[in-house]
């Protein structure tokens, strides 16, 4: 009895020693994550940009990690809720800078991401999730996806070449449709849209319930086409107000609303010719054939969010290719990559294939994309899909 007892107690040890050397060995590994910043509307009116792009870079992480990391480091993203709050947005950007972080990713809402902009007059680098910021030249400022003023200027080509040349334009008076009225006087002063014609423009507050006195005003100037130009709950207001006014003509309204959670809510009153300028993201197999490189990549994308239980939508193409450039950055400098590194690595990168186009941040600046990859889509509510309409520039497909 004493042996076994000798004997078991040996074991026991040997099982205890055993997992107090792995135990360590686990905690080192999940401390040694290469942490990324992403600040989020996780909750507030934003939340349904900041959730999904919340489940979209979760998925992404993933994908990361299984491919290597950074250099064998996982790479984690943390998110910090701002609320939808611009001035909690600061607050958490201060905090967050305390750290000396290279990077910083967020936010999707305009006004947000304007807001901690100037705190990274000297780093990090922060890559805005939205495309309505504009960053200066050489800045630590990177924008998402085609920019607004390009997408609102394929939108108008489309109008132009289906032959809708008197259009009539609806914005919030919020940043993003301050944002919207200028794209929309810079694509009009464009020599090639000289036939098109702006005969009404209206303004609403993003907080009125009903805006029945511009619905009325749009219609009396008999417009072939509308720009209806507000993200969330106002554009809603705005295709209630149209169907009650019994108008029905094709609009137009920003990538921001290419949500499907967002149409599914609103398909009981969705404009039956409902347009949007759009990266080139969406699914096209059988109609059209883009670089390879990029084939490529959405095909990966494609294989991570299917196997997540996620579909492709306005989500994805603005998180997916910043995260993605971000760790390539980080791949090629190392961990220990400064924020200037990291900015001077971004700014000379071409030729970078994401799944909304091949990348040249030296023909584009802080945003590596321009009007060639843009498109304009339509919202298949049936089969719940995006159907192009559009060659990349806005050519029409048929007419």
């Amino acid at each position: 009895m004493h042996r076994m007892s000798l004997a078991l107690s040996l074991i026991i040890g040997a099982l205890v020693g055993g997992l107090a050397a792995i135990l360590p060995l686990r905690s080192a590994v999940a401390a040694d994550a290469y942490d990324i910043h992403v600040i989020e509307p996780l909750t507030g009116g934003g939340s349904f940009i900041g959730k999904g792009q919340l489940d979209n870079l979760t998925l992404l992480e993933g994908y990361v990690n299984k491919n290597g990391g950074i250099r064998g480091r996982p790479v984690h993203f943390v998110f910090q809720d701002n609320q939808s709050s611009p001035q909690l947005t600061v607050q958490i950007a201060n905090e967050i800078l305390a750290g000396q972080p290279a990077v910083i990713l967020g936010t999707p809402i305009t006004a947000q991401c304007n807001a901690i902009a100037p705190l990274m007059k000297n780093g990090p680098v922060l890559y805005c999730l939205t495309p309505g910021v504009h960053p200066a030249d050489g800045s630590y400022v990177f924008s998402t996806s085609v920019s607004t003023f390009d997408l609102i200027s394929t939108l108008i080509r489309f109008f132009r070449l289906k032959g809708w040349t008197n259009i009539a334009v609806i914005t919030s008076t919020d940043s993003s449709g301050q944002d919207a009225d200028r794209g929309i006087d810079l694509a009009l002063a464009q020599p090639e849209n000289a036939t098109v014609t702006k005969v009404v423009h209206e303004h609403f507050n993003p907080t009125d319930v009903s805006i029945a006195a511009q619905i009325e005003r749009i219609k009396l100037a008999q417009p072939q086409a509308l720009i209806a130009w507000t993200t969330g709950a106002p554009v809603a207001t705005i295709f209630r107000g149209l169907k009650q006014a019994g108008l029905e003509i094709p609009i137009g309204t920003t990538n921001g609303n290419q949500i499907f959670s967002q149409m599914a809510q609103y398909v009981s009153f969705l404009p039956k010719q409902l347009y949007f300028p759009s990266s080139v993201f969406p699914e096209h197999k059988g109609l059209l054939t883009l670089d390879p490189r990029v084939e490529k990549a959405q095909q990966d994308m494609l294989a991570v969010l299917t196997a997540g239980g996620i579909k492709a939508d306005n989500q994805t193409g603005m998180t997916w290719d910043p995260a993605m450039i971000v760790i390539a950055a980080l791949r090629d400098l190392g961990p220990n990559a400064t924020a200037a590194q990291v900015r001077q690595y971004i700014a000379g990168l071409t030729g970078f294939a994401g799944i909304n186009g091949i990348h040249d941040f030296k023909a584009w600046p802080q945003r590596g994309l321009g009007t060639e990859n843009a498109a304009v889509v339509s919202y298949d509510g049936e089969q719940q899909r995006w159907v192009w309409k559009s060659k990349p520039g806005g050519e029409p497909l048929s007419q």
